[in-house]
């Protein structure tokens, strides 16, 4: 069985602070040369984009890609809308969940897996405020019991 080698570019930590992830889609993403070889270099940014469902296509805006340096005239433009590459049951799926209140798509990470860069898609409902300030509580509680544990363990 062949195991997946896979390097992290991009990480979306504010997703999962504001949203509640119900699902976790893996989506290819359409790109060209420069901007495969920018993301080899870890220049992308995911904290400002969102993605859309439109025509039966993902697509995913905001996503930054910084301009290849040796590039020059076929770097495209950095926020540019890309498209995800998902199966068509999947995108089937995540409509009808969407049509439902409440839910959202949100890009959690970009990746490599091998030599492809895949996007980390996350069917999400949102948080509110007593919900984000239990999340905080929680972790704080788990900081401080990791802290006591290992001065107990000195």
């Amino acid at each position: 069985m062949k195991t997946s080698n896979k390097r992290l570019i991009a990480n979306n930590k504010k997703a999962r602070h504001d949203y509640f992830i119900e699902d976790t889609y893996e989506a290819g993403i359409e790109l060209v040369g420069t901007e495969v070889k920018s993301l080899r270099q870890g220049n992308c940014s995911i904290k400002q984009a969102f993605i859309k469902i439109k025509n039966n296509q993902v697509e995913i805006y905001g996503m930054h890609i910084n301009p290849y340096e040796k590039g020059n005239i076929f770097n495209k433009d950095p926020l540019r809308i890309r498209r995800l590459l998902l199966h068509r049951a999947e995108i089937n799926k995540i409509v009808g969940k969407i049509n439902e209140k409440g839910y959202t798509l949100v890009p959690l990470e970009v990746y490599f897996k091998g030599s492809l860069v895949k996007v980390a898609v996350g069917l999400a409902k949102g948080k509110k405020l007593v919900d984000k300030r239990k999340d905080i509580q929680k972790k704080d509680l788990q900081r401080e019991a990791s802290r006591d544990f290992k001065l107990k363990l000195r």
